[in-house]
């Protein structure tokens, strides 16, 4: 098997998934000790569980005025929205992206712009589809205001799914970012909402998908309007 095919089928792991492959595994053993039509659903679900939480290395764009995507998904919503009030960032609306992630996604979550993590805010809450609008006032989240070195701010939310049943954030108040890199992640089915600054346009489409650390949302640099697309 040659390097490229195996880097290509084998994944560096989160670290929080470690625990929950163990366990499908050792379920998956005591399948096959009763049915080895359930050992091997088994391995398909230990499989799977593997490539949820997989963290594959990803490029990212590094110019000044990008805003990449937090998440891999398929964007679900684009409208105006005020930020989670507990961030703190006044009740103005900003254009707020949403990306919805499904239980075949990753689900690592990365920085959209690089800056100083400035307030970090935990709501508990509902598990409603992650896919809908009221989601986001309504279900478990996690906020984060991200200062940026011209002194605006964007605010990035994580969303607890229909059946998530954790938010992880692994950074703290006062950290800086880089761009594109990790801060959290949710199991097992969620969402990311990213709220643009004033007057800047996303250059995405609903339905489109995205790559997080990627695929740019919007660029800041730019005096562009929303694009137009078409779906084939």
């Amino acid at each position: 098997m040659s390097v490229d095919l195996i880097s290509t089928v084998v994944k560096p792991i989160h670290r929080e998934g470690y625990k929950f492959i163990a366990i499908f595994a050792a379920v998956t053993l005591v399948l096959f000790f009763l049915s080895e039509i359930l050992g091997w659903i088994g391995v398909g679900l230990t499989v799977w569980c593997y490539y949820f939480f997989r963290d594959p290395a990803r490029v990212t764009p590094l110019r000044d005025g990008l805003i990449l995507s937090p998440a891999d998904g398929v964007v679900s919503l684009i409208e105006p929205a005020v930020p989670p009030e507990e961030l703190g960032l006044g009740p103005d609306p900003m254009t707020r992206v949403s990306v919805f992630m499904n239980v075949f996604n990753c689900h690592v979550n990365r920085a959209p712009v690089p800056g100083i993590v400035t307030r970090i805010a935990y709501r508990p809450g509902k598990f409603l589809n992650a896919s809908l609008d009221k989601a986001s006032a309504d279900n478990e989240r996690n906020s984060l205001a991200i200062r940026m070195e011209d002194g605006r701010s964007i605010a990035v939310v994580q969303i607890a799914g229909l059946v998530a049943r954790r938010i992880l954030c692994e950074v703290k108040e006062g950290q800086a970012l880089g761009a594109g890199e990790r801060f959290g992640m949710i199991r097992f089915g969620s969402r990311l909402d990213t709220y643009l600054p004033e007057g800047v346009a996303p250059l995405v489409s609903i339905g489109q998908t995205t790559i997080a650390g990627e695929t740019v949302l919007a660029d800041m640099a730019s005096a562009e309007g929303p694009r137009p697309s078409r779906m084939d």
